[in-house]
């Protein structure tokens, strides 16, 4: 059995996610970002252990979800799930940039990490130079390419670690609206699996899958000066060094 913490599990595929790995018998610890929404999600995923509440919109409420994480012991898997589509770039930039980058850097390092990133990073560019405060020049696409960067970045530092992302695909949820053409299922098993498999095709680090199959991404995630780069600058912008509660390991 292992324990799983999932971002953005109140509805979607977090919560899909979340479900399919409590009926699989594992300890799974859903994340909201209000009360109000907490108290839903643990209805909904009937048998989840605990449900953590932060905006992670806000850079404090997200370095303080990390130290509650931290506050229920460790965890085997920490799915970075939370993520915004469309709306300003700036809340882009907030959740699906640095609020995956601050909660890695302190939550206690589990032994697999996964990051949903997106077939549109493809049309994504990193931009380090454009970074800035508010982050308002930053597209879906780009925060989806800092997500799969940030997968590497740990897989290349953390050699203890099966880092991952993920494609869910354009699948019928909420943020894809209902005429999305993917396979839902298939849009959160691939989570489910690399959180918990002892596949050996599951037990690997540095890789994009989509459905369970590794895929093609963009060059750009690999370049290590890249890597280093955008994790500075990410330091820079929250206060938040990586690596900060994982030195010791």
């Amino acid at each position: 059995m292992a324990r799983v913490f999932i971002t953005g599990s109140a509805e979607g595929l977090g919560q899909l996610t979340a479900k399919l790995l409590v009926e699989q018998g594992h300890q799974v610890v859903l994340h909201a970002r209000n009360e109000e929404r907490g108290r839903q999600a643990i209805k909904n995923v009937e048998g989840a252990e605990a449900v953590l509440t932060g905006d992670l919109s806000i850079g404090g409420e997200t370095i303080e979800l990390a130290h509650k994480v931290n506050a229920l012991g460790t965890f085997d898997t920490v799915i970075h799930n939370a993520g915004v589509y469309q709306v300003s770039g700036k809340l882009i930039f907030a959740v699906n940039t640095l609020a995956p980058y601050i909660l890695t850097s302190i939550i206690e390092k589990p032994k697999r990490l996964i990051y949903l990133s997106s077939g549109m990073h493809l049309h994504g560019h990193v931009n380090l130079e454009s970074f800035a405060r508010d982050g308002d020049r930053i597209s879906y696409s780009d925060s989806k390419l800092h997500v799969l960067m940030l997968s590497m970045a740990v897989s290349h530092q953390w050699a203890d670690v099966y880092s991952n992302a993920v494609d869910p695909g354009w699948v019928p949820t909420k943020m894809g609206g209902r005429g999305a053409p993917d396979n839902l299922q298939k849009g959160y098993e691939t989570q489910a699996w690399l959180a918990v498999s002892n596949d050996d095709k599951a037990k690997v680090t540095g890789r994009y899958f989509h459905h369970k199959r590794e895929s093609r991404y963009n060059a750009e995630s690999v370049d290590v000066i890249a890597q280093e780069k955008f994790l500075e600058r990410c330091k820079e912008i929250t206060g938040v060094a990586f690596n900060e509660a994982n030195l010791k390991s």
